[in-house]
């Protein structure tokens, strides 16, 4: 084919350079971001000579052109949009900043707690089985131990700031201990403690405050213990004024100059301006939810089960401290339940994911992240999961508002505050049996809807061991015999879980589920391509055709990982011979499936293929072409 006419077509048809983000390619198709999809002419760029498929995904526009020709073409279209060559990390990091900004700001959420989940699963746990110990064995809280688990149990909430600041620092691409520094300035020891000013105001004191901007106005000098979207907030502008100044201070003077003026910087407008106004945007937040839960026939009460999560989420839910203390001052605290059937019910909807998960990996994530929300510390399965995965949110938001609206109903009432999920007994003592079926409607519906609404990512289950594999006929073809590369069970290419090779976009051929984590040439022949993430091969025969091996499903994702490659582009290789080996259980356990597809790239350049369906050993024949 005409590699430099195919890529100058396709850079007419996508909108030229001025619609052109950037672009990268894989073994079989080449990967654009583009400005606006809207200039892409789809239909036409289907025509083109050497084009087998387009479509959209994750924000990438992919053309499917086949191994052994897309690295070709590329090159020609580098160089006739005059653009520099891309990894596929630089495309999908330029994808996804085309995204709507919701779920942009979605997913800075969950990058930056995701990585400080473990911490936060401790303390949160120990805090629970303290506080729950301490009400049991009241005569504990006075010992030696109980003062020195308390010491580390609440450390992660106490300095939940700097935890979260270095998270977003590294997030949004900045100096991750000029972040630390942000996020020890909102904790200062020369604050307030956010925690304690509730307190204080009960009891009548006053809390200090400075003059700022020239004495403009006044700031109460309180710290931001608890909170996460202020400090997000104050890292993302620190990030931007450090990248910006060095960009423009000379490299002489950088060291100095830059962590000086982004820290005075950054620090001023966080404890003047970011941080004010969040408090402002609580305080009204708290009046908001003081109204509502007087709504009648616990209407109110299930709006504010609802949304609890949500205040989660924003990191402001430690103001219902204060909404609980005036609560206890004239008789119950009828706000716990509310927020015990919320948090019970966000166990109960990433609990359902754990069960439902195939995934290895994020099943050790979602179990304990679900005990320690029954438990009442939610944050690990809200930012670790149910926020992640959206549907197990809502299903949790749904069976809090139902299960708050029971307890309301039902009178619920505690005699402290802070304590909730399976502890909340121990604070409802005169409310068992209530509680008790408050936290088992939470669970219920919210379990249930979250096992429906949950899809996982479709999975192969373990290929079954056959003793004896059935006899194969052998075929024979004039063009040549293609041999199963892999042990496993052969299945039509049409069954393969992709649409891609199941359409025969690439070409026609057959699905492996190995057995056995090993790629074997499948005739003789020349290894005409290789990937960078070595989950794919090309090879050729000599007369003429052109095969790919490509292992697993999405499995360029894994970058390699699990995958040996024991060939080079351009290698002479015998039938038998070993090409590669992969990690069978590693794929699973990424999520990917495991089916292998065998496809001949130039099907089209003859009359069809006979294929043999069922088990096969290596070396035994699966594809006869016809003339």
């Amino acid at each position: 084919m005409d590699y430099r006419k195919c890529a100058q077509e396709i850079y007419d048809l996508v909108g030229k350079r001025e619609n052109l983000v950037s672009a990268a390619h894989c073994a079989t198709r080449l990967r654009l971001v583009t400005n606006d999809n809207e200039k892409v002419d789809m239909k036409k760029l289907e025509d083109v000579d050497g084009v087998k498929g387009v479509f959209s995904s994750n924000g990438q526009l992919q053309i499917i052109i086949g191994t052994g020709t897309v690295n070709k073409v590329y090159d020609e279209f580098l160089s006739i949009s005059g653009m520099t060559a891309a990894t596929k990390a630089d495309v999908k990091a330029a994808a996804a900043a085309k995204q709507p900004l919701p779920f942009r700001m979605v997913k800075a959420l969950g990058d930056v707690f995701v990585p400080i989940l473990p911490a936060i699963v401790a303390s949160g746990l120990l805090m629970g089985l303290l506080e729950g110990m301490t009400k049991i064995w009241p005569d504990m809280a006075n010992s030696g131990t109980y003062t020195i688990i308390h010491l580390f149990s609440n450390a992660a909430f106490v300095f939940l700031p700097i935890l979260v600041a270095i998270s977003a620092a590294r997030v949004f691409g900045g100096n991750i201990f000029l972040g630390a520094v942000i996020g020890m300035i909102m904790v200062h020891s020369d604050l307030i403690n956010a925690w304690s000013v509730a307190g204080m105001l009960e009891e009548g004191q006053i809390i200090p405050s400075a003059d700022v901007w020239f004495g403009l106005y006044k700031i109460n000098l309180t710290g931001y213990q608890g909170h996460v979207i202020p400090v997000i907030i104050s890292v993302w502008f620190m990030c931007f004024i450090e990248k910006r100044l060095h960009k423009i201070v000379p490299e002489m003077i950088d060291l100095f100059v830059t962590p000086l003026v982004t820290v005075l910087v950054t620090g001023y407008l966080t404890l003047t301006i970011f941080g004010p106004i969040f408090a402002q945007l609580e305080e009204w937040i708290l009046v908001g939810v003081q109204w509502i839960i007087t709504i009648p026939y616990g209407i109110g009460a299930a709006i504010a089960g609802a949304i609890y999560p949500l205040t989660v989420v924003a990191g402001v839910h430690h103001m219902y401290n204060t909404v609980e203390a005036r609560m206890l001052s004239t008789g119950y605290n009828t706000w716990m339940p509310i927020a015990s059937s919320a948090n019970f019910a966000q166990g109960a909807a990433c609990f359902a994911v754990a069960l439902k998960s195939k995934d290895k990996k994020f099943k050790t994530l979602a179990l304990p992240s679900s005990l320690s929300a029954f438990l009442g510390i939610t944050e690990p399965a809200i930012f670790g999961v149910n926020l992640r995965l959206i549907k197990p949110l809502i299903a949790g938001m749904i069976g809090g508002a139902v299960g708050a609206a029971v307890g309301s109903m039902l009178g619920i009432g505690a005699t402290a505050y802070g304590v909730t999920g399976l502890f909340g007994f121990l604070t409802c003592s005169n409310f068992i049996w209530q509680y008790a079926i408050m936290l088992a409607v939470s669970f219920v519906i919210s379990f249930v809807l979250s096992w429906i609404l949950h899809k996982d990512k479709p999975k192969d289950e373990e290929a079954a061991a056959v003793e004896e594999a059935p006899a194969l006929p052998e075929i024979t073809c004039e063009k040549g015999k293609v041999y199963a590369p892999i042990k496993g069970n052969v299945i039509p290419s049409a069954n393969i879980p992709d649409e891609t090779f199941a359409a025969g976009v690439l070409g026609e051929g057959v699905g492996i589920e190995p057995t056995l984590g090993i790629v074997y040439a499948p005739f003789d022949g020349e290894i005409s391509s290789t990937t960078d993430t070595k989950h794919a091969i090309g090879v050729s025969s000599p007369d003429g055709m052109e095969l790919l091996i490509h292992v697993g499903v999405n499995t360029v994702a894994m970058e390699g990982d699990g995958f040996d490659l024991l060939c080079a582009e351009g290698d002479k290789v015998k039938a038998g011979q070993k090409l590669m080996t992969f990690d069978i259980d590693k794929i699973k356990a990424a999520g990917y499936s495991t089916t292998t597809a065998v496809l001949v790239t130039n099907s089209d350049d003859y009359a069809g293929l006979d294929i043999k369906e069922g088990a096969c050993e290596p070396l035994d024949c699966v594809i006869t072409i016809k003339e």
